[in-house]
């Protein structure tokens, strides 16, 4: 086994791929020590950045979070996967990451969607708009952020949001503005995301606002080229410069990957081949997911990869053969 892992890292330091780097992604914790500790753990092997979703649910409010956790931590970059445009004004969002950007050093993506999950909404007494109107706000709310954060003062006059010579102070210590995560699984969010992101979060398609059966079968290995496919059209020749990423929603590192994607595949009354093929799934021992993840590149060009918080661990042996090669 281990000839065979020393020959795949060969294989990975001889290509010229975009280097893989890796995130966790982490919602909660019990206590501020507990939280601090995730973030430092999370560093010390070796991941790249700590992403936290934006929800009304039982999680921790991703603004205070993401700046402790950049606050203990000296490289680990942090960031929302990914803020909802509709939970704050635009100008409000873009003071919170300016003044993030600089209390970290520098160490912010702005991660940002058109938002998708109709509890919150429910919940919160907002208004669910159309999967259109969201977007076309979403697009100017982007917009807006990266006004802010351009040198004097920024106006702006769209269907949603007007700016009048408003000067966003502090700027950000990455110019013109932090890089921009951009998570799409619909066609029109993926021509968008190509258009504007630094890097394109690979969803599966969130249309119906809850996760079900639509969701689980838009995971499919071929679902994901597709996706791609469309993100390398509308980008045209600025494709090379965007990095690719996907949360892997299903990830068990375990000795017998085979019986628990089978098992996986049961509960979830799909095929086990979907499970197996697609990019949003790694399970099996780590030098099967190693392997893998180096396949995937190859294929798909997917080289920024978020596993959940409780695989931090039990992930680290794939992070520290793959990071940064």
């Amino acid at each position: 086994m281990r000839k065979t892992l020393l020959a795949i890292l060969r294989r990975v330091t001889s290509r010229h791929d975009r280097p893989f780097r890796f995130g966790v992604q982490a919602s909660t914790a019990p206590s501020g020590k507990a939280w601090t500790e995730l973030a430092r753990r999370t560093e010390d092997l070796g991941y790249a950045v700590l992403t936290m979703p934006d929800h009304f649910t039982d999680q921790l409010a991703p603004v205070p979070a993401m700046t402790v956790a950049a606050q203990v931590t000296t490289n680990l970059r942090v960031c929302a996967l990914v803020f909802d445009n509709d939970y704050k004004h635009p100008v409000v969002l873009a003071k919170e990451l300016a003044t993030m950007d600089v209390l970290s050093d520098g160490r912010i993506d702005i991660g940002i969607g058109a938002g998708w999950m109709r509890t919150d909404y429910d919940q919160a007494g907002m208004q669910y708009d159309s999967p259109g109107v969201r977007i076309d706000r979403f697009v100017e709310g982007l917009a807006v952020i990266r006004g802010c954060m351009t040198d004097g003062k920024f106006s702006f006059k769209g269907t949603h949001y007007t700016i009048t010579d408003y000067d966003g102070l502090p700027k950000p210590l990455q110019r013109p503005c932090p890089p921009v995560l951009i998570g799409a699984g619909g066609k029109r969010m993926l021509g968008i995301a190509a258009r504007e992101a630094d890097i394109v979060g690979i969803n599966p398609s969130l249309t119906p606002g809850v996760v079900g059966p639509e969701v689980i079968a838009d995971m499919s290995a071929q679902a994901v080229a597709d996706k791609i496919a469309v993100v390398k059209e509308k980008a045209g020749a600025r494709f090379a410069d965007i990095e690719l990423n996907i949360r892997t929603f299903l990830v068990n590192v375990t000795d017998d990957g085979k019986a628990s994607r089978e098992k996986l595949a049961k509960g979830m009354g799909v095929d086990a081949a979907l499970i197996h093929d697609s990019p949003f799934a790694l399970i099996g021992p780590p030098h099967e997911l190693i392997e893998t993840l180096i396949a995937r590149r190859e294929k798909f060009g997917l080289s920024y990869v978020i596993v959940g918080g409780d695989d931090v661990e039990s992930f680290a042996p794939v992070v520290a053969a793959l990071a940064g090669r």
